[in-house]
């Protein structure tokens, strides 16, 4: 066993309310804004997602840690989160093909990691009252000096964070000889929404964040991808500049959550901070061009505003969100594209939005023999 003496431990938010559980070895403090995940799976893909930066995660599933880890299920190549909050931790694991324990991957990456909380209640708080900062730790002799150094953490509005995830360098993934090429503005992208590509016989360059629009062309795409990525979209002015020239490039371009808020407010849409976001793996979205429904994985805090998508000549909406009626998708009317604020490349699923791969793909297709 990994830890045998059980410490006391705290996670508190920054309306002052403190929830008490236990330590499970993997001891400190981190800060960050508390958010919530409702998936009964996929712990390891949503830990590494880049888009989690910057947060305290609170798994509302009752077990974690209970199938280990394996070295395939990533999104990133580390942890993202600051800290993990849950109610039953797993040391030990049952999967046979499991590389090992979530224990062991935590130590290796210094992260704090505390159980035992309520986590039913901490929830409901946070759904009450809306996502906050907080603090969690092992060192609760000092509760007050918590506090302090809880009051000095930023809000995530206004918070720029791609900087601290996106490539510094371009780099390639795929077959060089497959039939389309996508030029790839990392934001803090997922390896999946790659592999997804990679599947449909697309090869990609991935470039970095501060690129021109003349920099993607030199690579002569059939296609631009805007991915998703963490923080206040809101933030991005100079990106949002970038993602303006994109979308008047005349190729086919696909945005997806960050990416979908970016090219929103390339158009002179508005996003805003929502109460307590979207964030799991079950959340329904109706196609309002197919008129069929659809599960979906979800994870973010910001969102675009749907009377001014409403309002817009050029934009049309596509996709809700059933829970809220909030906006989930667009597409321009005079441009080859869309873009949609959830997650259709989810791994381990679900999988009913990855046609959207496919319309990308038959965008470039149907481009590539008009311009041919």
């Amino acid at each position: 066993m990994a830890y045998k003496t059980i410490q006391p431990a705290v996670i508190i938010l920054k309306d002052k309310t403190i929830f008490w559980g236990k330590s499970t070895g993997l001891n400190g403090t981190a800060t960050g804004e508390v958010c919530f995940n409702t998936g009964m799976t996929g712990y390891q893909e949503i830990f590494t997602d880049p888009s989690y930066l910057g947060q305290i995660m609170v798994t509302t599933n009752a077990h974690i840690g209970n199938y280990g880890v394996k070295d395939d299920e990533v999104e990133s190549d580390d942890i993202k989160i600051s800290g993990l909050v849950c109610k039953n931790f797993s040391v030990d694991f049952s999967r046979p093909s499991g590389s090992g324990s979530l224990y062991d991957y935590f130590k290796d990456q210094n992260k704090v990691l505390i159980s035992d909380v309520d986590t039913r209640a901490l929830v409901r708080h946070i759904r009450d009252k809306g996502a906050m900062n907080a603090i969690i730790s092992t060192e609760v002799d000092n509760i007050n000096a918590l506090m302090a150094k809880l009051d000095a953490v930023p809000s995530m509005e206004g918070l720029e964070l791609s900087s601290k995830v996106a490539t510094k360098e371009a780099f390639f993934f795929g077959n060089e000889n497959s039939d389309f090429k996508i030029a790839v503005l990392d934001l803090g992208i997922k390896r999946n929404i790659l592999r997804n590509f990679e599947q449909r016989n697309c090869y990609m360059k991935v470039f970095p964040m501060d690129s021109s629009l003349n920099e993607l062309l030199e690579w002569s795409p059939d296609g631009i991808f805007i991915s998703n990525g963490p923080g206040d979209p809101g933030a991005m002015v100079d990106t949002i500049e970038i993602v303006k020239d994109i979308v008047n490039s005349g190729l086919p371009v696909f945005g997806i959550c960050l990416g979908h808020q970016l090219i929103a407010l390339s158009q002179g849409l508005k996003t805003f901070k929502m109460h307590n976001g979207h964030r799991g793996i079950n959340h329904p979205v109706k196609n309002l061009i197919t008129g069929k429904g659809e599960i979906t994985t979800q994870n973010h805090g910001f969102v675009v505003d749907r009377e001014a998508v409403e309002n817009h000549s050029n934009i049309e909406l596509t996709h809700i969100h059933l829970n809220d009626q909030s906006v989930a998708g667009i597409k321009l009317v005079d441009k080859p594209v869309f873009c949609v604020q959830y997650h259709p490349e989810a791994y381990p699923g679900p999988h009913d939005s990855t046609y959207l791969f496919d319309d990308f793909v038959e965008q470039m297709k149907a481009n590539k023999s008009i311009t041919a």
